[in-house]
């Protein structure tokens, strides 16, 4: 039976600014927790005379180390990802810094205005102030407070239809940003050591199969030898054609100059040459500029290697 994979995701460096790109309302929250909403007609909170304002909802972003079902439909498999506690902090920093806290979407689907978020912090103890509305959750979770102005989506929220929140946003699996980075054997083993202590909680021994750590070491070791194959069949290609446009730049000079000499002469003696013959003697020189340009390019190419 094929274990089924577990990936953990994080930002990438280049896409920082859509880390959490917005925030939807949706019906079945990716994270399994519903969120708490509270105004005049749910008033059953702790401190609820404290936060009396109208349409506001409370809820969980990002729960790190939970293990979120994911199916890929172009290769029909089932996977699970999850967040570190690091990159949960990170995206909600990032959330703000760039000013998507009034972002939102319903379902994933279509942009909404009227959901403002108004609050945004990290669980750091037993004594955060999420547990006043009823979650008992990870240190490290990412919670929001959203006020709700829209009415449509208010009267949904009331009605039960929609349950929770999920965030939208761009992340990379880390085995593939270590992969473009082409890290040594020793990276490679320290992560994965990292990502079995960091999930030791909620893996069972028995799911965690040494064979899969096997296959992915041939798998990424035939990728890295076939990368340097390839590059290096590309550099012998570049090499032998600039080669081979110098040895016909030298030709087109040596013909350059026979030419230049026989309309000198020509010239000298008042005979007209063939129009043909002048129109090469013409064309040489610019011949000889533009494949002069190619090795130039030929050379930036063998360059990035």
């Amino acid at each position: 039976m094929t274990p089924t994979k577990i990936v953990e995701l994080i930002i990438a460096d280049d896409s920082q600014e859509l880390a959490i790109d917005a925030i939807s309302l949706v019906t079945s929250p990716a994270i399994e927790q519903d969120f708490v909403y509270f105004g005049k007609e749910k008033n059953n909170l702790t401190f609820a005379k404290v936060d009396e304002e109208k349409r506001m909802l409370v809820s969980p972003a990002l729960i790190p180390n939970k293990q979120i079902f994911r199916h890929d439909p172009n290769t029909d498999s089932d996977y699970y990802v999850y967040f570190s506690k690091e990159t949960v902090r990170k995206a909600s920093e990032l959330y703000l810094k760039h000013n998507n806290h009034h972002k939102a979407t319903y379902q994933h689907q279509d942009r909404v205005s009227g959901v403002l978020t108004v609050e945004s912090w990290i669980k750091e103890g037993d004594s955060d102030k999420s547990k006043l509305y009823g979650y008992d959750l990870p240190n490290g979770t990412w919670f929001v407070k959203m006020k709700i102005e829209n009415d449509e989506l208010w009267n949904k929220i009331k009605e039960g239809e929609l349950k929770g929140l999920s965030i939208e946003g761009y992340f990379t699996n880390k085995f593939e940003q270590m992969n473009k980075k082409q890290p040594t054997t020793e990276q490679i083993l320290s992560a994965l050591n990292k990502l079995i202590r960091e999930n030791k909680t909620e893996l069972k021994a028995e799911k965690i199969e040494l064979g899969a750590i096997d296959d992915f070491e041939k798998l990424f070791n035939k990728s890295i030898d076939a990368s340097v194959k390839i590059g290096t069949t590309f550099i012998d290609a570049v090499s032998k054609a600039q080669s081979k446009y110098k040895g016909n730049i030298s030709d087109m000079e040596k013909a350059l100059k026979i030419g230049t000499e026989i309309k000198k002469q020509a010239k000298e003696l008042g005979v007209d040459l063939p129009k043909a013959v002048i129109n090469k003697i013409d064309s040489a020189e610019a011949n000889i500029k533009e494949e002069k340009g190619i090795v130039s390019q030929l050379q930036k190419l063998y360059n990035l290697f």
